[in-house]
């Protein structure tokens, strides 16, 4: 039986690959919709030019930029940077231990971008569909 979920799963991990980059590309970007835009519940939006508001612009376009395999490894690089900064500006200061200073949403996004970056944009990208290649 495992044999044959590996070899499915082989078959199809760019695929599954695909499924991944869209779908951390497409909460970072809610993320950054919340932050400069109210949407998605939100309590209010950043104040303009402020670090919370450069965040929300990193979210929406790199959120956008990943789901859409575009600039996919530079922005995957920024966004772990961005969750770094996050987790040691906003969440470490509470407490050392992610789920009590709610971190655990920065560390996750930190480790997909690490992944991102390292495999790029593969399949369904718009980047490799008009250059037929990557760029970064």
């Amino acid at each position: 039986m495992q044999n044959v979920i590996g070899r499915y799963l082989k078959k199809y991990q760019d695929w599954f690959y695909v499924v991944f980059r869209v779908f951390v590309g497409l909460l970072f970007f809610q993320h950054g919709a919340q932050k400069l835009f109210g949407w998605f519940g939100s309590a209010g939006t950043a104040e303009s030019l402020s670090l919370f508001w450069f965040a929300g612009v990193i979210e929406v376009v790199g959120g956008l930029f990943l789901a859409a395999g575009v600039f996919t490894r530079l922005v995957a690089a920024l966004g772990a940077l961005e969750m770094v900064v996050a987790y040691f500006k906003v969440h470490n200061p509470v407490g050392l231990i992610p789920i009590v200073n709610k971190g655990e949403l920065a560390l996750l996004f930190l480790a997909a971008f690490l992944i991102i970056a390292v495999e790029g944009a593969r399949k369904a990208s718009l980047e490799l569909a008009v250059s037929k290649k990557e760029m970064f």
